[in-house]
C-alpha cells in the first residue's frame, strides 16, 4: 500500500484541473512505500487522452531521486473526461511494474475520483492508497 500525504493528493488534483482539457502527469517518490516528494512533469502530448513525460525532465527527476536516495513509488496522470481506470494505452505504456499508477478522473470536477493500480505484464489490479 502506498502512503501519500493529503497535500500531495490536493496538489495532484490541482495539477489535473490546471492541465485540463489535457492530461497532467507526474511522479511520486520516497522510501518504504511512503511518498515524500512530488514531481509535476510536463506532458508533451497535445491530446486529451494521452500523456508522455518530457524525456529530459524525466531523466533529471530520476537523477534527483538517486541523489536524494529515494525511489520512484508512483506515476500519476489525469483522465479529464474518462473514469479513473487505466486505458489500453496506459496499460501498454506501463514500463515500471513496481510503481503504483495513480489516475485522477475529472469527470466530476467537483468531486474528482483518484485510484491506484498495479500494472504488471498487462494485468491490472487496483491497490489502496493510504492518505495521511
Amino acid at each position: 500500500m502506498l502512503t501519500v500525504p493529503k497535500h500531495f493528493i490536493d496538489d495532484i488534483i490541482s495539477h489535473a484541473k490546471g492541465a485540463a482539457p489535457l492530461e497532467c502527469c507526474g511522479i511520486l517518490a520516497g522510501k518504504d512505500g511512503a511518498a515524500t516528494h512530488i514531481y509535476k512533469m510536463k506532458n508533451t502530448e497535445d491530446d486529451p487522452d494521452k500523456y508522455f513525460m518530457e524525456p529530459k525532465e524525466q531523466f533529471a527527476v530520476i537523477k534527483d531521486m538517486r541523489t536524494k536516495g529515494i525511489d520512484m513509488l508512483a506515476i500519476y496522470h489525469s483522465h479529464p473526461h474518462s473514469p479513473a481506470r487505466p486505458s489500453g494505452v496506459d496499460i501498454n505504456l506501463s514500463y515500471y511494474p513496481d510503481a503504483v499508477y495513480i489516475i485522477v478522473s475529472l469527470m466530476d470536477s467537483v468531486k474528482p475520483v483518484m485510484k491506484g493500480f498495479l500494472i504488471k505484464d498487462g494485468k491490472v489490479e487496483e491497490t489502496a492508497l493510504r492518505i495521511e
